[in-house]
């Protein structure tokens, strides 16, 4: 058991830890979601058919207790949007050479785009996040979701739709410049 559990953290566990965090954007939160996405895979390994890879499989059962923590959460309350702590995002933004400025600016389009992606819907947004941050293919992203690939496509295109739409409702607001402006 010992074994399987780190294998499945060495291999799995930035990955499921980062669409963990994205969906529910708590340190605390992530890492209690992230224990009980190992403690299930090791209780149900044994009945794992290999329909689908590892990885997809473990995705499956992080999004059934993402899914399961966002019920107990409106039965709690009413879920509300909550705004991104730049300091736990820094650690999933890639590093990449840049100015301060530009550094800082890339910060709050990330800030933005993710406050932004509250406003999809959940299927919406979970397609964001696994085609785009976590890079998974279509093919995989379906699996996850437990969708067809012409649904992930659809959901795919609604939502690049609505970012864009909410992108420049914030352009004519003011929220935010583009690049013409920065200058």
């Amino acid at each position: 058991m010992k074994a399987l559990f780190n294998r499945f953290y060495e291999t799995y566990h930035q990955d499921i830890y980062n669409y963990v965090f994205y969906m529910v954007k708590d340190k605390t939160i992530t890492e209690d979601i992230v224990q009980e996405v190992y403690i299930r895979v090791i209780k149900s390994y044994d009945r794992f058919r290999g329909d689908s890879s590892e990885k997809t499989w473990a995705f499956s059962i992080a999004r059934h207790i993402v899914f399961d923590h966002f019920r107990k959460q409106k039965r709690k309350r009413k879920v509300t949007n909550e705004t991104i702590d730049l300091d736990d995002m820094t650690e999933f933004i890639p590093a990449r050479e840049t100015t301060p400025d530009e550094a800082i600016i890339h910060q709050e389009d990330v800030a933005l785009m993710y406050q932004l992606l509250d406003q999809c819907s959940v299927n919406q947004k979970q397609v964001v996040i696994l085609r785009y941050i976590q890079h998974h293919s279509l093919k995989e992203t379906a699996e996850i979701l437990d969708l067809t690939v012409s649904n992930v496509k659809t959901l795919q295109h609604r939502a690049i739709k609505k970012l864009k739409s909410l992108l420049d409702e914030e352009k004519a607001k003011g929220g935010i410049m583009d690049d013409e402006t920065r200058r």
